[in-house]
């Protein structure tokens, strides 16, 4: 759909910045599955034709059984985009990423917008989980030390369901992800070797933290710090104490406005953010700003200014 003008909101529930996105229900509206979803580096990685196929026969499945589904439940009364706050304006030309900003925008006026809103549809490996992408509900790999690992799932498992819900995708898989806490247990069920197992992903604060820069929707609270300049030469960051890999640039005649506020002059070398040793380029520092902070954030930059240390506060 190019539009998402006249669609329940509370039934087709998804990730509103996604371009391709499948759901398997009934005449009745009844939700047996899900299908799509993307990481920051690909918008089709993570689909494939077999995977497409493995979730439709699951959905068949779960239709055909006697057993009801593990399924989300929705609001009776519909909810359509244009019913949103902000919505009218837009003359019934509404967008599936507007759907994000307009909520965001409702919750800000409300008071109850919160920074952890916006690490919306986590993926599984945020949990330690990495699902086959033929087959959506079989763990190909388990990271270590990892609240799936501690829990007991490994390569080779098959997840029945996360957080209450049925697993045959990673759609699937993101959409429980998105309906779990902030932090806390996560109940999850599992077959290994034939035994079906019980256990609980215990998520720390921040786990659903996921890189959110490709999201059309939040690119108004994505912040561009205006630095840049030549990255230091080895010898050149051996003289100030610096390792070979880490971050070390001279900043250009030119600064930004921004960075001109916070103090930053031409000639400072910068070395880091927060106090972080970070090892990159100029180029991947300015990608690491977008990926982990947002307008409006409190920062320190830290620098070195005619061979002295300098930490310098602002905001994004």
């Amino acid at each position: 759909m190019d539009k998402i003008t006249g669609y329940d909101l509370n039934l087709f529930d998804f990730d509103y910045d996604l371009t391709f996105y499948v759901f398997f229900l009934n005449a009745d509206d009844k939700v047996y599955g899900r299908y799509g979803g993307r990481d920051a580096k690909s918008a089709e990685d993570r689909l494939t034709l077999p995977g497409l196929r493995f979730a439709m026969q699951s959905a068949l499945d779960a239709h055909r059984s006697a057993a009801k589904p593990k399924v989300a439940a929705t609001q009776k009364k519909p909810l359509l985009a244009e019913q949103l706050p902000g919505a009218k304006k837009q003359n019934g030309c509404i967008h599936c990423h507007q759907v994000w900003e307009y909520r965001r925008a409702q919750a800000k006026s409300a008071g109850s917008f919160k920074r952890d809103d916006l690490w919306i549809y986590p993926l599984p490996e945020n949990v330690g989980l990495s699902l086959d992408n033929n087959q959506g509900n079989k763990v190909r790999a388990v990271t270590a030390d990892s609240p799936a690992a501690k829990a007991g799932l490994k390569p080779g498992d098959l997840v029945k369901s996360i957080n209450g819900l049925s697993v045959n995708s990673f759609g699937d898989a993101q959409y429980a992800l998105h309906r779990a806490p902030v932090k806390g247990s996560i109940p999850v069920v599992w077959q290994q070797s034939g035994k079906e197992m019980t256990a609980n992903l215990e998520a720390a604060e921040g786990w659903r933290k996921t890189n959110v820069t490709w999201r059309p929707s939040m690119l108004d609270i994505l912040p561009a710090l205006s630095v840049y300049g030549t990255d230091l030469t080895p010898q050149e960051k051996k003289t100030l104490g610096l390792t070979e890999k880490r971050l070390a640039f001279v900043q250009d005649k030119t600064v930004g406005t921004d960075a001109a506020k916070m103090g930053v002059q031409k000639g400072d070398v910068i070395i880091g953010i927060n106090n972080e040793p970070l090892e990159m380029t100029v180029l991947e520092f300015l990608g690491y700003i977008r990926r982990n902070f947002l307008v409006g954030d409190k920062i320190t930059l830290n620098i070195y200014r005619n061979g002295k240390r300098l930490d310098l506060p602002g905001q994004l």
